[in-house]
C-alpha cells in the first residue's frame, strides 16, 4: 500500500491545517475513538497554549478525521507531530466508523500526559489551550461533520484566551 489512514482530533481536522505539511491528504470521513479521552497538557509555543492530546480513558471517546495519506508525507507528519522531539509518538489505533465497522489508523499521543483527568471545562492555566488552537478544532470538527454534540463539546473546553498571531503556516484569516 502506498497510502495509511490517519485519525486526526486537534487542528488537523481542518483541511487547509493538514495540507500545509501533508498535501497528499484526502479526508475519507470521521470517527470515534473508544477508550480514550482528549486532553490538553503541553504547551506549544506555535499555538501559544497547550496542544491537544488523548489519554487511555474507560468509558471516553474521542471523534476526529480519518485522513487517507500517502506514505511520501509520513516523515513530514512525524516531523509536524514532534516525533523525533519526543512530543507525541504513533500509535496505530481502531477507530469505529459511524456506518459501521473499523479501520485502524495511525495516532499521535503526547509523550507526557496528564495523570489527573480534569474535565475541560475546568483545566488549569498551564493546560489551557489558546483560543485561536480551539478555533481551528472547531471549523475543522465542523468541516469534517464530526456530530453538534461533540462540537459543543469543544467549545466547553477552557482556553487562555489568546487569539493573536501563531506560527503555524496560515494566515490568521485562514483559520
Amino acid at each position: 500500500m502506498s497510502t495509511f489512514l490517519y485519525f486526526a482530533y486537534g487542528s488537523n481536522l481542518l483541511t487547509k491545517r493538514i495540507h500545509i505539511n501533508n498535501p497528499t491528504a484526502v479526508r475519507r470521513g470521521i470517527g470515534c475513538l473508544k477508550d480514550f479521552r482528549l486532553d490538553f497538557t503541553r504547551y506549544s509555543e506555535n499555538w501559544r497554549g497547550a496542544s491537544a492530546t488523548i489519554v487511555p480513558t474507560p468509558d471516553a471517546h474521542v471523534w476526529g478525521a480519518i485522513w487517507e495519506i500517502d506514505l511520501c508525507n509520513l516523515a513530514d507528519l512525524d516531523r509536524q507531530e514532534g516525533v523525533d522531539d519526543a512530543i507525541y509518538f504513533p500509535l496505530e489505533v481502531d477507530v469505529e466508523r459511524p456506518e459501521g465497522g473499523t479501520v485502524k489508523c495511525r495516532v499521535y499521543q503526547q509523550c507526557n500526559n496528564p495523570r489527573e483527568c480534569i474535565h475541560v471545562a475546568k483545566l488549569p492555566e498551564q493546560r489551557q489551550p489558546s483560543l485561536v488552537y480551539l478555533t481551528t478544532m472547531f471549523k475543522g470538527a465542523e468541516e469534517s461533520g464530526i456530530p453538534s454534540s461533540y462540537v459543543d463539546y469543544l467549545k466547553s473546553v477552557k482556553h487562555n484566551g489568546y487569539a493573536g498571531k501563531v506560527d503555524i503556516g496560515l494566515a490568521q484569516s485562514e483559520i
